[in-house]
């Protein structure tokens, strides 16, 4: 149901719509507002547990304007029945034999869209990558290079830019077997070539520990109150001199936190869910230290509960 002005009521009421006339009808005096209207809505009904060799879809994908076809070639299925098996193959045979430039591509995308949906990424990002890596391509200049690492890389530099980053271990967990250095070689070159295709450096974004505190809190099931108190902290440690890397600040300062709240969380935990060693949490914690009554919030924690954390 929804709300349109009735013209016999003169006022907004209520409208139902008749799904099988196709009218909008009010509700209050039973006028017809709207006859023989378009359902836009699809004319069937998706199960999870249906086949996929059953998709009523009539209509292709949308045009891909990376693709030299726009993504809109034709592709001969396979049909059913033992007596089309010859029909089949030939076609099959004269397909495979036709020279589909867009191939790769295609692979490449795919396999860009299934790590964007492993991590979650909206499809900004994930366009962007396929942009990055459609651009690296077209250079000719990366063959030989492994491909599973160029993929996760155009996707680092596609959340990077996207103000949306990840961390390389993060990357690293649905890259295809791709290694951490592997993935760093990778965007070097990426910025590289990117650099020399337009003459000047890429912008890559700046990173910030705040970007990770939300993630990393969820990671950690704290409760609303310890990730505001995380999030205000870690942008009051932005005022000091601190030379770490604001993946580390941000898992030192979670560190804290839980510290100084009930629920506290072992080192052990934050450090898997951070992806940052225990080590590097110790010396960041150990480098907050002397700032913690300037960096922690007064309504959070008071001035005695700062004293009772353990000195670095």
């Amino acid at each position: 149901m929804s709300d349109a002005f009735c013209s016999d009521c003169k006022k907004e009421t209520e409208v139902v719509f008749d799904h099988s006339a196709g009218d909008m009808v009010c509700s209050e005096c039973g006028l017809v507002l709207e006859s023989h209207s378009i359902d836009e809505t699809s004319e069937w009904r998706t199960f999870a547990n249906e086949s996929g060799d059953n998709d009523p879809v009539r209509v292709g994908g949308p045009t891909n304007p990376l693709l030299t076809d726009g993504g809109l070639s034709t592709v001969i299925a396979k049909p059913n029945g033992a007596s089309a098996e010859f029909l089949s193959s030939s076609l099959g045979r004269w397909q495979n034999r036709g020279s589909n430039p867009d191939r790769g591509l295609i692979l490449a995308f795919k396999t860009i869209a299934t790590m964007s949906d492993r991590l979650g990424l909206v499809a900004t990002i994930k366009d962007r990558a396929n942009e990055i890596y459609k651009r690296v391509e077209d250079q000719k200049s990366s063959r030989g290079r492994n491909q599973d690492a160029l993929l996760a890389a155009c996707l680092y530099i596609a959340c990077r830019q996207e103000d949306k980053p990840r961390t390389v271990k993060e990357i690293c967990s649905v890259a295809n077997g791709a290694t951490k250095k592997e993935i760093g070689r990778a965007k070097e070159y990426i910025v590289k070539q990117l650099g020399l295709e337009k003459g000047q450096s890429v912008e890559m974004g700046t990173i910030h520990a705040g970007d990770f505190m939300r993630r990393f809190c969820s990671n950690l099931g704290m409760n609303n109150q310890a990730v505001k108190a995380a999030q205000e902290s870690v942008q009051k440690s932005e005022e000091f001199d601190i030379r770490r890397s604001p993946i580390s600040i941000a898992a030192a300062v979670i560190y804290i936190i839980t510290q100084l709240s009930d629920d506290k969380k072992p080192l052990k935990d934050i450090s898997v869910a951070t992806g940052v060693a225990e080590g590097t949490i110790r010396n960041s914690y150990k480098d907050l230290y002397p700032h913690v009554s300037k960096i922690i919030p007064n309504w959070y924690a008071k001035e005695e509960d700062l004293k009772n954390l353990c000195s670095p």
